[in-house]
């Protein structure tokens, strides 16, 4: 079983109870704007971090992370991307990638709203987990946590780390 953090929108800024409510988790998932690199760097230190750039980041961030990443987590395809719209409302180039790919769970951010749904049509889990930064139109600020354990997607828990 692989436990993960979600994380996403933090805009150079990361609040000090993330570190507490990753602490257990296998991997970090950075669904973009980071922000800086600095961010990046802070995860890193505490756990293996998979990330992509979202529209705000520059160049430090982009020199390392991709536009989207479509990568197996055990028996899980997972395609993670910053902007992407939820079930049915994707955009163009990622219902493109999906309909390519065929993931399994699909992962964005950038809205800064936190949405979990299945997506029937396309047998999918689409996870946004809100900002956890505090620039943004979000009131509260949100990160998730679940596991993926073979092909089962499980323990999906939302986190609210407070007002913006």
């Amino acid at each position: 079983m692989t436990r993960i953090g979600l994380i996403s929108d933090t805009h150079n800024y990361i609040d000090e109870k993330v570190f507490e409510h990753f602490k257990d988790c296998d991997e970090i998932w950075h669904a973009g704007d980071f922000g800086t690199i600095a961010i990046a760097e802070q995860l890193k230190k505490i756990k293996t971090l998979k990330g992509v750039f979202g529209n705000i980041d520059g160049p430090d961030i982009r020199n390392e992370f991709p536009e989207h990443f479509v990568f197996n987590c055990e028996a899980v395809k997972v395609l993670m991307m910053h902007i992407g719209g939820y079930p049915p409302k994707y955009n163009k180039e990622s219902k493109a990638l999906i309909l390519k790919h065929r993931p399994r769970l699909f992962i964005c951010g950038h809205s800064h709203i936190l949405k979990i749904m299945y997506d029937e049509a396309l047998h999918c889990l689409h996870i946004n987990p809100g900002a956890a930064g505090r620039q943004g139109m979000h009131r509260v600020s949100t990160i998730v946590r679940f596991a993926i354990d073979g092909k089962e997607i499980k323990n999906c828990e939302v986190i609210e780390l407070g007002k913006r």
